[in-house]
C-alpha cells in the first residue's frame, strides 16, 4: 500500500509532467498557442479531478442500492472506466470548444486525443512511478 504522502507525491508528478508533455505536444498537433493547450491542460485536469471524486461517489451510491455492496466485479470495472470517459468527454467538450474558440467537432477531435493520449500516459507513468517508487507490501499481523 502506498501512503497518503506517496499518493500526493504520485498525484501532483502525475498532472505536472502530463501538463509539461501534452502542452507543447498539442500546441504543435492542433496549431493553438502553448498559452491556451497549457491553460486548458490545467483546466482539464482540475475538472477531471472533480468530475473523479463526484462520479466515483454517485457511481458506488448506485452500486450500494443495486446491489448493495460497492465492490466491482471485472465487467463493472469496463463499465465505470467506460462511463467515466465518457461522460467526462462530453463535459469537457463545450469547455474545449469555447476556450479554443473552435467547432465542437473540432473540440471532438481533440478531445478524443486528450483521451488517448492520457491512456497510454497513464500506462507509462503509473509503470515507471511504480518501479522508481515500489508500493509497501503490506504487513504482516
Amino acid at each position: 500500500m502506498r501512503t497518503t504522502l506517496d499518493r500526493i507525491r504520485q498525484a501532483l508528478a502525475f498532472e505536472i509532467l502530463g501538463i509539461l508533455i501534452v502542452t507543447p505536444l498539442f500546441a504543435w498537433l492542433f496549431a493553438h498557442p502553448m498559452g491556451d493547450i497549457g491553460a486548458l491542460a490545467i483546466i482539464s485536469g482540475t475538472l477531471a479531478t472533480l468530475w473523479n471524486y463526484i462520479f466515483n461517489l454517485g457511481f458506488d451510491h448506485a452500486l450500494l442500492r443495486w446491489r448493495g455492496m460497492a465492490r466491482k466485479s471485472l465487467p463493472l470495472r469496463i463499465a465505470h472506466a467506460t462511463l467515466f470517459e465518457l461522460s467526462f468527454m462530453a463535459l469537457l467538450l463545450p469547455v474545449v470548444a469555447w476556450w479554443l474558440d473552435i467547432s465542437l467537432l473540432a473540440a471532438l477531435v481533440m478531445d478524443l486525443s486528450f483521451a488517448a493520449f492520457y491512456l497510454v500516459y497513464t500506462f507509462i507513468f503509473t509503470y515507471g512511478y511504480d518501479r522508481l517508487y515500489p508500493p509497501e507490501a503490506p504487513q504482516q499481523a
